[in-house]
């Protein structure tokens, strides 16, 4: 970490997601709940991701969680046969509830230029009755590595906050949503929380001296508001915020609401973020439940930018836009069938930073 940016931002930092990754995280799929109908083809998915995380020259370590030691066996022999290079492959046997990485994964930031885990709470997004496993994966992961936890505490209560809730730039901005951290009687994760003591929180776990707040998440998406579905940082100072052309769609009304915001807001150092529009694939349901599908929920790896596609005639497009905002490759990985569990290649992973 630089001097300015210790000076500015203090003893902590959250690295950008395009900063140098010690690894990835991510947790085999194991529970059909998450993909009911549709589980049987997950493993395979999920070997595609491992691939291409780890399977480029410039790639990186990939930690995967296994719930027993039958399902470690299970998924090596699936990885092998997906042609996964095993030598960059950690396997650690860490029962989960669910497993989606981003949100109930560790929060790894940077501590006095030191690698440390900011234990945020987790409750399954306030909605679901099974986390009790997934929440102890952050204290878990401290233990096995080594790395200092320092749970999250703003007054008197652990705060609960998930990865997919926010992004950031690397420099002390972040961007999230009023319609996931506020609202007062769906899915409400802090009650009694405002603005500011979001902000508190954010300033003292996160580093973050300047926090973007948008208004609504996309329709589809049950964490009620997860920016990472419609709205990410490619570098200190552009974001990607998806578009939606259809003026019928209800998703129309909510990025163009959100458009303005950010039109108006202001990065750490006051000027204003550069906003590149990034379009929507057709509406995609299954079983009459709309899905989250979005560009907007890609991984950025060391090797490669990661991002979901649907078969869709604007697949090509975002694959271009993304391709012109960052300095490695834009690969598309199918999601069609990842997406029923309401969520993509961001929601299910987590980087760890170079140290």
């Amino acid at each position: 970490m630089s001097a300015a940016l210790s000076a500015v931002q203090g003893a902590v930092r959250l690295p950008a997601e395009w900063e140098p990754h010690a690894a990835t995280w991510i947790t085999w799929p194991q529970n059909p709940r998450d993909w009911p109908g549709k589980f049987q083809p997950m493993p395979w998915a999920f070997a595609e991701i491992i691939r291409k995380i780890a399977g480029a020259e410039s790639g990186e370590r990939v930690r995967v969680l296994v719930g027993s030691a039958e399902v470690l066996h299970r998924a090596s022999r699936q990885l092998a046969k997906a042609h996964v290079d095993l030598s960059r492959v950690d396997f650690l046997v860490i029962p989960t509830d669910r497993g989606w990485m981003r949100d109930c994964g560790p929060c790894f930031v940077e501590r006095n230029a030191e690698l440390a885990i900011a234990g945020f709470g987790f409750d399954a997004w306030s909605k679901y009755p099974e986390f009790e496993l997934d929440a102890e994966v952050p204290a878990t992961v401290a233990r096995l590595t080594g790395l200092p936890l320092e749970p999250v505490v703003y007054k008197g209560r652990q705060v609960v906050f998930e990865g997919g809730a926010l992004d950031i730039n690397g420099r002390g901005t972040l961007v999230t949503t009023e319609e996931c951290c506020l609202h007062p009687d769906i899915q409400v994760r802090n009650p009694g929380f405002s603005h500011a003591d979001y902000e508190a929180v954010f300033a003292e776990s996160l580093g973050i001296t300047n926090t973007i707040w948008l208004a609504n998440g996309i329709k589809g998406d049950d964490t009620h508001g997860h920016v990472d579905d419609f709205c990410r940082f490619v570098n200190p100072t552009t974001l990607v915020l998806c578009e939606e052309k259809d003026s019928g769609d209800p998703n129309h009304a909510i990025l163009e609401e959100n458009r303005e915001l950010l039109e108006a807001a202001r990065l750490q150092d006051g000027s204003r973020p550069d906003v590149v529009r990034l379009p929507m694939p057709a509406p995609l349901y299954f079983d009459g439940l709309r899905l989250p599908a979005s560009y907007a929920n890609f991984l950025i790896t060391d090797a490669a930018v990661l991002v979901p596609t649907f078969n869709d005639v604007n697949d090509r497009v975002a694959l271009g836009i993304l391709s012109e905002c960052f300095d490695r490759p834009v690969v598309g990985i199918h999601a069609v069938d990842l997406v029923w569990g309401l969520g993509t290649i961001h929601c299910l992973t987590r980087q760890e930073p170079a140290a």
